[in-house]
């Protein structure tokens, strides 16, 4: 059987619902589906694809992944009608398809390609990603440019809104009183250590591995005036040498690898005082541990991976932290992932002047495919409360409710007021 004929022998299998049209190498069109099955929104999803080369057929029926994504890369898999995220839709809609395998954590250290985060090699994977031209960012991110997951709590609300609450909402699971001492790992941009200095009244302390990011970081807390409450660093989380009330992170967790997790809660533990509180954000996977994409590893995310709570769970005992509050976020970063492909699309022609096409397909990929696996498959946002006392935190989450909703009181005034002066920056350009 040939390499086409087994893809055409899957995909007949495969698609029950929703419609694939297959425009083949040679121009032959083959149809998949039909027009009966109905997406969330009462429509049928029709998406028309064309493979260029024959050489795909077999890589795409052996090894789909990277395969699909980097033949998007190079043009040589096309989407004529429909997007790319519309193709994804299809595919996870098939009640035949079956799960990806399932890996433990001695495979991962296995896999081809899988590199530790060590001291040094960590900041080489996050170059990769984060010390990209900060305009690039600037396209589809948030005025704050928090580039992690937002908080919607409605699904209509603005991307802005729902980052500001996101930051209110850890903040809340902080119980930070004034001049505490904050570390924030990952620190990213500086939107978080800036906040949280600005509306809580405490110390910050944000180290990041990313130039760009540190640079900017800088930038922002110099035009703030908060030079004397919030300190960023260059530098590794793992060098941290001091003590801290509250430790806050939000994204980086993802970059730590299965290998280090031992090696991260007992930094934080370390790090923390005997009354410390941590809060840490990160994308998590609701069905137990899985590969991480052979393609958002090559050419997104090196050397990340997406934690199972059993794979997180086991450490935190282990180190003697206590798991005071765990919250699952769900469908929150599917709803930021469309406000950011949505922004990204409408900016693209700005984005391929900054880089070139083959990078703006990489990218539309990649948030296509990041948005169609938390709407569609397992992720979703783990928010693990740590404490090292049992006395530490009030008996129930009462304070939470109370702090995010004087947050959210507090803060507008400033940000009405922050945004004027972005304004004003940028029309003096």
């Amino acid at each position: 059987m040939s390499a086409f004929s087994l893809l055409q022998s899957y995909l007949e299998q495969t698609i029950k619902s929703g419609r694939l049209t297959l425009i083949d190498a040679n121009g032959k069109t083959h149809c998949f589906g039909s027009n009966d099955g109905d997406d969330n929104e009462g429509e049928t999803r029709q998406v028309t694809v064309e493979i260029t080369k024959p050489s795909l057929y077999w890589r795409l029926v052996m090894m789909p992944d990277p395969a699909a994504g980097e033949a998007f890369m190079d043009g040589t898999l096309k989407i004529h009608e429909g997007t790319i995220f519309d193709l994804f839709a299809i595919l996870a809609d098939q009640p035949g398809l079956k799960r990806r395998s399932r890996w433990n954590r001695i495979n991962l250290a296995k896999l081809e390609g899988f590199k530790p985060n060590r001291i040094g090699r960590a900041q080489k994977n996050v170059a990769h990603h984060y010390d990209l031209n900060r305009q690039l960012f600037e396209l589809f991110l948030d005025e704050d440019l928090q580039y992690s997951c937002a908080y919607f709590q409605s699904p209509d609300v603005s991307l802005d809104r729902a980052q500001l609450a996101k930051k209110q909402h850890i903040a809340a699971k902080l119980a930070l009183e004034p001049g505490m001492k904050v570390l924030d790992i990952g620190s990213g941009f500086g939107g978080m250590a800036i906040y949280l200095a600005e509306t809580c009244d405490v110390d910050v302390t944000g180290v990041t591995l990313s130039e760009e990011q540190f640079k900017l970081a800088q930038e922002k807390c110099a035009e703030r005036g908060l030079q004397d409450r919030v300190t960023f660093k260059l530098l590794d989380y793992r060098e941290l040498d001091q003590k801290f009330d509250r430790i806050v992170s939000v994204g980086m967790f993802e970059h730590v690898g299965a290998q280090h997790y031992s090696e991260f809660f007992n930094k934080v533990s370390d790090l923390l005082t005997d009354d410390g509180v941590a809060l840490i954000h990160t994308i998590g996977r609701m069905h137990g541990p899985v590969e991480t994409s052979r393609w958002i590893t090559k050419y997104i995310f090196p050397g990340g991976h997406i934690p199972a709570l059993s794979e997180v769970a086991p450490v935190v005992e282990k180190v003697g932290l206590i798991m005071s509050d765990h919250e699952v976020l769900r469908l929150h970063y599917a709803l930021t992932l469309r406000e950011w492909r949505n922004r990204f699309m409408k900016n693209r022609k700005r984005a391929q002047l900054l880089y070139d096409e083959r990078f703006c397909r990489m990218w539309e990929f990649y948030l296509a495919s990041s948005e169609a696996s938390f709407r569609f498959h397992d992720l979703v946002i783990f928010q693990m409360q740590l404490s090292k006392n049992l006395n530490t935190l009030p008996l129930t989450r009462d304070y939470m409710h109370l702090e995010e909703t004087r947050l959210a009181d507090h803060y507008p005034k400033l940000q009405h007021a922050d945004g004027k002066q972005k304004r004003r920056a940028k029309s003096s350009k």
